[in-house]
């Protein structure tokens, strides 16, 4: 299964006469190392149903699915079992505690998890820096950098990653910039690509695009297709369409043809859709399929009652699908009344814009909140895990529901976690 052949690493399983902790294991760890995190979570419900008790080694397996998923009540009560043991916690079992709590949206049980830990390493302190940042409380995350340095830990290159993300995150470019030259002058580090990716998107989300492009032109190594993507969002966001459209001269004359990156394509796309130049739009999907490459379709996952479900944009497949639209619907018709406008522009197909609305109604995390809002208790905080950026519209969406309907939303998207609440974001509109 490490191979990438989970089929027949299930068949060898499956017609195993006598299994343990570590056949279990393995199997488990091999779904969720081929990307069927969901699948190795059914395996570990059967684990526990034929009554074997997960090991230390089990527990990082499963906590690391959790972590993807967005399966908390899992995690919890193998954050339990652990601690049941009355063991001290093994490190591997405390930072994977610590990201899965960041990643399934309680950041509160992650620092809790970090404070309790008695012996901690680099590492450690690294994935409780990385899991602030991505929540937005980027202060702290510096703060606590400060305080892993004060104790006499020096960083790695993870660890300054986590730092630049908070500058990131935040657009502290003065900050940021600053930490980027103590990686080598000061930690006597050699700069990653991901070091420079993340000042790449510091200064293009922050506007400063010449800045960004001097940067990559000083840069020892050649600029990947994630930071020339940040470079043309941040010309897309920020109005700079003459400097967007040498860009994609460049994209189109020196890289396209070459370019084997599926985001870089979307983006192309989905820059000409924006400008209505649907047949550059249409040649970049024929690039795309000749090269075999396929946009990934979004999805978000919602747990309720310990079950996960997943849900696909414009999906019919749930057995309350129905009920689902309509109380969607009910939700759209309310949030008008306060002001909620569909960003049609966000629709990036040739069509009317009464179907652009319903395009948007019918995104992946709206069927999640409406399926959430109808199986949970007024009040109670839904959490969303979804695979893809999330758009303006449906950020505005959330921010509606979050004051119109008292409920906290915390959304896990590609780039950052979204907090909603009482008509606000975390993330101050900037992600």
């Amino acid at each position: 299964m490490g191979c990438g052949e989970v089929s027949d690493g299930v068949k060898v399983f499956d017609g195993m006469s006598v299994r343990d902790v570590v056949s279990w294991t393995a199997v488990i760890d091999g779904f969720i190392d081929n990307g069927r995190a969901l699948e190795g979570l059914r395996y570990f419900r059967d684990m526990e149903m034929e009554g074997f008790v997960a090991n230390d080694v089990t527990v990082v397996s499963v906590l690391r699915a959790c972590a993807e998923t967005g399966a908390l009540s899992i995690g919890v009560k193998l954050d339990e079992l652990v601690r049941l043991r009355g063991n001290k916690l093994k490190k591997n079992v405390v930072t994977t505690l610590i990201d899965m709590y960041s990643k399934c949206g309680c950041i509160d049980s992650a620092t809790r998890v970090f404070g309790e830990a008695v012996d901690k390493d680099v590492y450690v302190w690294t994935v409780m820096i990385s899991g602030l940042a991505s929540h937005g409380r980027c202060k702290e995350a510096i703060e606590l950098f400060e305080r892993m340095e004060s104790v006499g830990l020096r960083p790695d290159e993870k660890t300054m990653t986590a730092v630049l993300s908070a500058c990131r995150n935040m657009g502290w470019v003065d900050e940021g910039l600053a930490y980027f030259k103590k990686i080598r002058k000061v930690y006597k580090l050699r700069p990653t690509v991901q070091h420079y990716g993340c000042i790449v998107d510091l200064l293009a989300r922050s506007g400063r695009l010449d800045d960004a492009q001097k940067f990559i032109k000083s840069m020892p190594i050649e600029p990947d297709a994630v930071m020339l993507r940040s470079l043309m969002w941040g010309c897309k966001v920020h109005g700079d369409t003459e400097r967007l459209e040498d860009l994609i001269k460049h994209v189109e004359g020196e890289k396209i043809d070459s370019c084997d990156d599926c985001g870089t394509y979307v983006l192309l796309g989905n820059v000409y859709a924006s400008n209505k130049k649907w047949k550059n739009k249409a040649n970049v999907r024929r690039l795309m399929n000749q090269k075999g490459l396929v946009k990934p379709s979004g999805h978000s996952r919602i747990e309720i009652n310990n079950v996960i479900y997943e849900f696909t944009a414009g999906s019919t497949n749930h057995i309350e699908a129905e009920n689902i639209y309509t109380k969607l619907a009910e939700i759209e018709e309310t949030l008008r009344s306060d002001g909620y406008d569909p960003k049609v522009s966000d629709v990036l197909l040739d069509i009317d814009d009464g179907e652009k609305a319903s395009q948007l109604l019918h995104h992946s995390e709206k069927l999640a909140v409406s399926f959430g809002m109808m199986k949970t208790e007024p009040g109670t905080v839904i959490r969303i895990v979804k695979n893809l950026r999330s758009c303006e519209d449906c950020h505005s969406f959330m921010k509606h529901v979050s004051r119109v309907y008292k409920r906290e939303i915390l959304i896990r998207d590609r780039i950052r976690f979204h907090h909603f609440r009482d008509g606000e974001c975390s993330c101050g509109d900037y992600w």
